[in-house]
């Protein structure tokens, strides 16, 4: 029990954390391509992960973790970032967040693929009660879609789930952050050349919040976050925990009315309350 609220807990920092990201990344955008900014925040985080496995002495993964590792980095370093990315260049922001409400549904999935978990039966009605509501009301507030944006958004949350059960499951052996540090160096070549093409042509225009943006979604995005939010799922378990992503949105729509002074509204803060619910539902029989 004690294992598991710790767990509960771990997974709620490393939502809030991912929570910033919203706002970090509508800031950073501003200055910096979406590409960029992409390869960027892995390379940066890339080396500071390096250098804490480096000054901690941490031992290199055995053979047979090099394939988990792998599919971690293409899920949540590679993949994610990405597959979003090209698909904001098609839909709008609020019409994504139909599918981030999918993505609990998606890490239970791979948890039991992956992890070996067999939650109850009443954990998926709430399970999918809370990602309907979730993607009832982003659907309400979202404009129209796009085929080869939902596409590509389909695609990120599959690969995001993937990556989030394969680096719980490892992190039962390595550790929560060994894993994220070892998946962003696996990583690091191919970002390092993506960042280097999309290279900013005038660094003079770039202003202060897209730098505090970047800096943001490099440190706390792709490694801090990470920290916790692994820690919370080997813990607590993939599928439970994993439904603490239901209020990601809100958390995330809730800085931004604080940092980029968005108005909430009303039905929000019901959905907020149906959502948290539902997450308390799933914690019971998970």
């Amino acid at each position: 029990m004690e294992k598991s609220a710790a767990g509960w807990g771990s997974g709620l920092m490393g939502v809030l954390i991912f929570s910033g990201s919203l706002p970090a990344t509508r800031m950073a955008v501003a200055d910096f391509a979406p590409l960029f900014l992409t390869s960027a925040r892995a390379v940066i985080a890339a080396a500071l992960a390096a250098a804490c496995l480096f000054a901690l002495r941490q031992k290199r993964p055995s053979g047979g973790d090099l394939i988990s590792l792998i599919i971690v980095a293409l899920g949540v370093v590679a993949g994610f970032p990405l597959l979003t990315a090209l698909a904001l260049q098609h839909v709008t922001a609020s019409h994504s967040i139909v599918f981030v409400g999918l993505l609990p549904l998606s890490t239970a999935a791979f948890g039991v693929l992956r992890g070996g978990e067999r939650p109850q039966p009443l954990f998926w009605l709430f399970s999918i009660l809370g990602a309907a509501a979730v993607a009832g009301f982003a659907l309400a507030q979202s404009g129209v879609g796009s085929l080869t944006g939902d596409l590509f958004m389909i695609a990120a949350i599959l690969l995001c789930g993937l990556g989030y059960a394969e680096g719980a499951a490892l992190s039962r052996r390595l550790g929560g952050w060994q894993v994220i540090s070892w998946a962003l160096i696996l990583s690091l070549p191919v970002m390092a050349a993506i960042c280097l093409a999309t290279w900013p042509g005038d660094w003079t225009a770039i202003g202060l919040p897209a730098w505090s943006g970047l800096a943001y979604v490099s440190v706390f995005s792709m490694l801090v976050g990470f920290i916790f939010w692994y820690r919370g799922l080997a813990l607590g378990g993939i599928a439970g925990v994993g439904q603490l992503q239901l209020l990601q949105p809100f958390f995330g729509l809730m800085l931004s009315a604080l940092i980029l002074h968005e108005a909430i509204a009303w039905p929000m803060l019901a959905v907020t309350l149906v959502v948290v619910l539902c997450v308390a539902g799933a914690k019971r029989f998970a």
